[in-house]
């Protein structure tokens, strides 16, 4: 287990009933969280600051109820690392705050390579491992499908002073991509890939974790340098554990010989005795 424990913009004030109560900066969200299955030792609705309130809907989805009146979007700050926060569809915020644990590992690491590092960052989303990435010293190449997250990510890379670093953004299918890269032998010498649990390309192909994980992680291995520094792996994907993401990584990657740690991530709450589960990592480090 790995906690994600030096936040000041961010907290856990409680939970219960499926839901969670957040401060993100100066702004009280409730959401929805299927690990939250224990009963709240209070009314979380009915705290007296709350902004915003994320209900589910009965056939999928859902919507924001607004409470008290927030910016559309607004800042929250890691360390030296600047993020924009904005209420989004299905529950989301742009950022996943337990990565924070695994932004400050791989910072350290490539800081302390003392050597020039590319990162392939894939399924990069609003790119929270791109600017931690970066911000060490890192070139990086960020990929996701979504032409609107990919831009998010440059607004989280300027808010961080990174308009100018070696960033390349690419909107593409992550499959697609690696394969083309293979083709031009580019290589890299750190992989994060941060993988949904279910999706469908452009011309319908069906991406489900559990079955296209292992293979797409065999194919992302062959992009690696000759003398790598780290392969992350991160899921949210219920039951599949961390050790079934530390047997792929040994068995994908492991020619390299890497060493492998696999952990859940998980968040402190206000609530004594609580940590909140946010899903798992796996990390094979090389140096």
């Amino acid at each position: 287990m790995k906690i994600a424990s030096d936040w000041k913009d961010y907290e856990i004030i409680a939970t219960g009933d499926g839901e969670k109560l957040e401060r993100w900066g100066n702004v009280f969200l409730l959401r929805p969280d299927p690990q939250i299955i224990w009963k709240a030792e209070q009314n979380l609705s009915a705290y007296p600051k709350l902004n915003a309130w994320y209900h589910r809907s009965s056939n999928g989805g859902g919507g924001w109820q607004n409470l008290k009146k927030y910016p559309e979007e607004w800042t929250v700050g890691y360390k030296n690392l600047r993020f924009l926060i904005k209420p989004m569809g299905f529950k989301h915020t742009g950022l996943f705050p337990e990565q924070a644990y695994n932004w400050d590992t791989m910072m350290k690491l490539i800081e302390n390579a003392k050597r020039s590092i590319s990162v392939l960052n894939l399924f990069a989303y609003t790119g929270g491992a791109t600017v931690a990435c970066a911000k060490a010293g890192a070139s990086v190449c960020h990929v996701d499908a979504a032409k609107n997250m990919v831009e998010r990510a440059k607004e989280n890379a300027k808010l961080s002073g990174l308009e100018s670093a070696p960033i390349r953004y690419i909107v593409d299918d992550c499959r697609k991509f690696i394969e083309r890269e293979i083709k031009r032998g580019h290589k890299y010498d750190a992989i994060i890939m941060d993988p949904p649990s279910y999706g469908r390309g452009a011309n319908g192909e069906v991406w489900k974790l559990e079955d296209s994980l292992y293979e797409f992680v065999c194919l992302a291995a062959k992009v690696l340098s000759d003398k790598p520094l780290f392969v992350l792996i991160n899921s949210y994907t219920t039951g599949l554990g961390a050790t079934v993401l530390k047997n792929i990584l040994n068995l994908a990657v492991g020619t390299k010989q890497g060493n492998c740690e696999a952990y859940e991530l998980c968040i402190p709450t206000d609530e004594s005795g609580v940590l909140l589960p946010c899903g798992t990592s796996a990390m094979m480090k090389f140096e």
